[in-house]
């Protein structure tokens, strides 16, 4: 009995494999694996933001809009966590992007701002901050990329032949991915080093 309950375990492992369930397995795990770098990233940049708004602040005291929608960008990103059990969920990840958009896009207004001030441009600290943010931004990108093949990978898997059987066993379903109105906007950080010609400043009113 003990001999033949062993042979069964085995077949059932061998068919198992034969038809993907462990290259779906090894697959999700990559998806989680790239999931939680992107996190980590995007997690980095989060942490730069108060100590480069305190940095222009220093210099840009009466911005104080852009500072407020920063600060505000930031705290919704962390109102939204997303880890890598709920990355089925194509609404949540949709608001999570939105979410880091918008921190992306206020962040990109703050470094507008400094180009203002010549003085703030100089200052050792900020351009530290400015090094730290360009680097983590090119990180950003290069984990978003990491992670769309990983789902671009794992979703082709489960969608073929006999993977797809397997995959309908064992609820292993087609997971959502990042969309982009412009497809730039995957492979190009944002742009946040100063050039030498500053933009013309805002009209005041």
């Amino acid at each position: 009995m003990k001999l033949l309950r062993n042979l069964v375990l085995v077949l059932l492992a061998l068919g198992l494999g034969g038809c993907g369930y462990n290259a779906i397995q090894k697959q999700d795990e990559a998806v989680k694996a790239a999931w939680s770098e992107v996190l980590n990233q995007y997690q980095r940049r989060a942490d730069l933001v108060p100590n480069l708004v305190n940095t222009v602040k220093g210099y840009a005291q009466h911005e104080e809009k852009v500072f407020t929608e920063v600060t505000a960008a930031r705290a919704k990103v962390g109102s939204l966590q997303v880890n890598a059990d709920s990355l089925n969920d194509p609404q949540k990840l949709q608001q999570f992007q939105a979410a880091q958009g918008e921190l992306g896009n206020a962040l990109s207004r703050l470094m507008v701002v400094s180009e203002n001030y010549p003085q703030l441009k100089a200052d050792g600290l900020f351009q530290n901050l400015q090094a730290q943010l360009e680097g983590t931004e090119n990180r950003v990108t290069v984990a978003r990329n990491r992670y769309v093949q990983a789902v671009q990978t794992y979703n082709g898997m489960i969608r073929t032949f006999p993977n797809n059987m397997t995959a309908k066993i064992f609820g292993y379903k087609v997971k959502p991915n990042f969309t982009v109105e412009n497809e730039q906007a995957i492979s190009t950080a944002p742009k946040v080093d100063f050039g030498t010609t500053a933009p013309a400043p805002a009209a005041t009113h």
